[in-house]
């Protein structure tokens, strides 16, 4: 892979001691090889900085990559609404290549906003058009097929067998988890409660400690939903989780909007990971989970931008705009502070996915994932003794994300992607969602 130095930036560590510092920092092959005021060495690649700020990647802990061509399809909608009249139609009309652009055009917009991981819930079909995707893209994913096995008003396509579900998401397992020397990881994806089957979730339960793998779900994100839950399964999502033994450190819940104290105290006891997202859950009107009460409970949380039809953006920024901001008209303005929110945004993140001692941080010996963000612009300035927290959090936008490392390759360069063709892309993403519109002339 090669060297590449990056010299003189202003280099936020997000180390256990947050050091904040101006420097050099060297990455050999896939590593960060040393962090210093000065690094002199000959390096394939140099690149000068020029005071601009360096950070870990952002790493977003929940995406629907297969979601990306709706945007603007299911607006205005309540969650059950929005998957039954919009969602679930529109998966249930994919096709390999379709669920392949779509990937693409999520993909290409997360690299150019700076994130560099993702945690990706992909639909019931044509997954492996999703992880060609993200193998092509260069960025680091945990990702899975989505497993439906149960419920009401599922249209025809997305309804599957038990067997079938788990005899296809570990074939995918098999084949694509620690591809690309670890960079893509398999994680089991049953929808939520409400799509399962009490035995789907539970040889999913089996199959994770098996593989060693993670879980992903949402729960808790609706009230409708909990209700649904509640009226088949006879107690509340995470009670009913544990219930089942599938409450356990390798589970990541997302959006988790509304928790009773029960349900906190068994995340917190049992270190299940939630993934934060609230743009969504604003749009959605789900309602504002209440991230601080399970950050004091030493909760690991992250965030994520959900996907495209419930946002409408898969921007990092836009998200730790809203963590930091929603929260405070509850608990106050000191909640939530910038830096708090970063972390979320990087090393919180790293935490979730059970990969802090490979990403989240500038540190030497970890995987050089790390984004520059040039914030010399009118919306950034003045910079003088500004915090940089501050300046990330509050005030960047996407438009900063200059160049974009991810695994030791460089995948965004002067702000464009290089390892997607965005014109490409662009032409059959449009192509890709009228096809599926005609398949479902009853959307509008």
């Amino acid at each position: 892979m090669g060297t590449i130095l990056i010299k003189g930036a202003q280099i936020v560590t997000m180390n256990p001691n947050e050091e904040v510092l101006i420097g050099d920092l060297l990455i050999e092959d896939n590593r960060i090889k040393e962090i210093a005021s000065s690094i002199d060495v000959t390096a394939d690649r140099i690149i000068e900085a020029g005071g601009r700020a360096l950070l870990p990647g952002f790493i977003q802990t929940h995406i629907h990559l297969c979601q990306t061509l709706f945007r603007g399809r299911a607006d205005d909608l309540e969650l059950m609404d929005w998957l039954r009249k919009r969602i679930w139609p529109l998966e249930a009309a994919h096709d390999e290549e379709s669920v392949y652009y779509s990937a693409l055009l999520g993909l290409g917009e997360l690299i150019a906003s700076g994130t560099t991981t993702i945690l990706d819930m992909e639909t019931v079909h044509h997954t492996e058009s999703a992880f060609q995707a993200i193998a092509q893209s260069g960025i680091r994913a945990l990702s899975g097929k989505v497993m439906m096995d149960h419920g009401d008003e599922v249209p025809l396509p997305l309804q599957e067998t038990t067997a079938d579900s788990l005899q296809q998401s570990v074939a995918l397992l098999e084949k694509w988890n620690g591809f690309g020397g670890g960079r893509i990881q398999y994680a089991f994806c049953p929808r939520f409660v409400v799509s399962c089957t009490e035995e789907l979730l539970t040889e999913v339960r089996d199959l994770s400690a098996q593989y060693n793998v993670k879980v992903h779900t949402h729960a808790s994100e609706n009230r409708g939903e909990i209700e649904l839950v509640e009226n088949e399964r006879g107690m509340r999502n995470v009670v009913y989780l544990d219930h089942i033994g599938l409450a356990n450190q390798r589970l990541i819940l997302a959006h988790c909007v509304w928790l009773s104290e029960e349900e906190k105290e068994i995340i917190r006891k049992r270190d299940v990971k939630v993934t934060h997202c609230p743009g969504s859950n604003m749009k959605l009107s789900s309602g504002i989970a209440d991230i601080p009460d399970l950050l004091n409970r030493q909760v690991h949380v992250g965030i994520g931008a959900d996907g495209a039809p419930c946002n409408n953006n898969l921007d990092m920024f836009q998200e730790m705009r809203y963590t930091a901001l929603i929260h405070k008209v509850e608990h106050g303005p000191t909640v939530m502070d910038a830096r708090t929110v970063l972390r979320m945004a990087t090393m919180g993140g790293a935490e979730v996915l059970g990969l802090a001692k490979e990403i989240g941080s500038l540190e030497v010996g970890k995987k050089a994932d790390l984004v520059l963000l040039d914030l010399n612009d009118f919306h950034t300035f003045p910079s003088h003794e500004v915090d940089i927290y501050s300046r990330v959090v509050y005030s960047a936008t996407r438009s900063n994300v200059d160049t974009v490392i991810i695994d030791g390759q460089i995948v965004l360069e002067n702000r464009m992607v290089k390892t997607i063709d965005r014109g490409i892309v662009l032409r059959e993403a449009d192509l890709s969602i009228a096809r599926l519109m005609k398949r479902n002339k009853h959307i509008s």
